[in-house]
């Protein structure tokens, strides 16, 4: 497995610089090839299954785990320790789990592991000196690497299967695109159980030899701290990050001014966030594309190049249609459901063959669900959803164009828009606001606000409050939780 061997060889290297640094300790980077040796021996002693699952905090544990896991040729499974109690027993079943690398901390978060799943307990181990065992690096590049399970938009959660190809390639695609090295640093948020805190947290600082910043829980001015301590060179996290990092009260420009990619994904990023940031701190957030069916990354606005709501070009060896609802390509700057194909595009779901096969459209593109346009130069803007486009008085209105309205207005922090069934019109957009602190909700001026920048039948019916929006383990609001009712 190359990706593997890249993460070995820049070990062995420099064995003693310090590769990963997290809440409890610093790890130089043999720390993480001994401490992967030790759980390879203690993972054989417990399951011989082709797969494994992994529930740790976001922390220099995690490469050891994946390390070990791959040297024994083994797919990981990564899991998120927020799932209900039903959802995290179907995921294990589903992926056929009786061994889970772990700590105490996350057993006692989730009231304990399913049944019939052993826990590997890192805390509970010893790592001094090298473990008698020889272990081959078996694992192929079309072999399974890994398998995400996602939140799924109803349903129960789908296993991604993606392959070590698909993993090195993205990490490639990355690399070239943004020219990073062994001197950046990475700092990050992210659940490494997410497809970005994956890829882009983890797996490429552990590839090309950088050191990454990890912290647990996002606490924004820890946050602060942290790149004032440690000059970080990349910041990846999520909108609603951003909107609360700009808050910080004793936040200064220098503190993040060694930073030269910030960089937004997950969810689209409001202009009334991007612009406060940019007076703030004086750095323009550059928006990025991905799903974890995509291994993740396919697009990155480089700041060089930035254009608002845009997120990019596709990276390399990516290419991307643009089709309409009878599957027919649009021309530049048309809209329509965006789809993919490259070599880190998933190789389907696990245990749904039909699923899998739907997921492709007759010329072997993803089809990404979601809707975009591609400009003359190349740049991807992502519209919506279609599954949560609305259809008003036969117009077609995606939620986003009213809630980026909704977050330009003062007393709004966040909101989600969703839209619901109309005898006369089809279908009305209901707005959902979370206000900033020390506001007063208020009907009646929100939906003055709205109709002086939208068309009259995009203003939403009624605008409710709701603190805090429902949101996912990344912070990503969840539109099919909001209820009218």
């Amino acid at each position: 497995m190359k990706l593997l061997r890249d993460i070995q060889r820049n070990i062995f290297l420099r064995p003693m610089r310090i590769a990963v640094v997290d809440d409890q300790r610093s790890w130089r980077a043999f720390e993480l090839q001994c401490v992967a040796w030790h759980l390879a021996k203690k993972i054989k002693s417990v399951s011989d299954r082709p797969r494994i699952g992994i529930m740790l905090p976001t922390s220099g544990l995690f490469p050891p785990a994946v390390m070990a896991s791959w040297m024994l040729g083994r797919t990981i499974v990564p899991l998120n320790y927020l799932l209900s109690k039903g959802d995290l027993e179907y995921v294990c079943a589903d992926a056929g789990i009786d061994a889970c690398i772990t700590v105490g901390p996350m057993i006692d978060l989730i009231g304990g592991l399913p049944a019939g799943v052993t826990a590997i307990r890192m805390d509970a181990m010893k790592f001094g000196g090298f473990p008698p065992i020889r272990l081959a690096q078996r694992m192929k590049s079309d072999d399974l690497a890994i398998i995400l399970y996602t939140s799924g938009t109803s349903g129960r959660p789908k296993g991604v299967m993606l392959t070590a190809g698909n993993l090195e390639a993205n990490i490639d695609q990355i690399v070239d695109r943004a020219e990073f090295g062994r001197h950046d640093t990475m700092l990050g948020v992210l659940p490494q159980f997410h497809t970005f805190g994956l890829t882009v947290l983890t797996l490429l600082p552990l590839a090309i030899g950088c050191r990454a910043i990890y912290t647990a829980r996002f606490i924004p001015r820890k946050l602060v701290a942290l790149s004032r301590m440690h000059r970080p060179t990349v910041l990846v996290a999520i909108p609603s990050m951003f909107a609360a990092l700009r808050l910080v009260k004793d936040a200064t420009k220098e503190d993040l001014s060694s930073l030269r990619y910030v960089v937004s994904g997950g969810e689209p990023l409001s202009r009334s966030v991007s612009d406060s940031f940019f007076e703030r701190f004086g750095i323009r957030i550059s928006e990025g594309y991905g799903l974890t069916e995509t291994a993740p990354v396919t697009n990155w606005c480089l700041p060089s190049e930035w254009k608002w709501r845009s997120v990019g070009r596709p990276l390399k060896h990516i290419t991307q249609r643009i089709v309409d609802g009878d599957d027919r390509d649009v021309p530049a700057g048309g809209e329509g459901e965006i789809r993919i194909h490259g070599p880190n595009v998933m190789a389907g779901y696990w245990n749904l063959p039909n699923e899998s096969a739907a997921a492709f459209d007759d010329r072997g593109f993803f089809r990404t669900g979601d809707m975009g346009r591609i400009d003359e130069d190349g740049h991807l803007f992502i519209t919506g959803r279609i599954k949560e486009m609305m259809i008003i008085a036969g117009e077609n209105v995606f939620p986003r164009e009213i809630e980026e309205v909704l977050d330009h207005h003062p007393s709004v922090k966040a909101s989600a828009v969703i839209g619901v069934s109309d005898e006369s019109r089809g279908e009305i957009p209901i707005a959902f606001v979370e206000l900033k602190e020390g506001q007063v909700f208020d009907e009646v001026t929100l939906r003055s606000w709205c109709r002086e920048h939208l068309a009259q039948f995009k203003v939403p019916r009624e605008i409710r409050h709701l603190d805090p929006l429902p949101r996912n383990p990344t912070g990503k609001i969840i539109r099919r939780a909001l209820k009218t009712s």
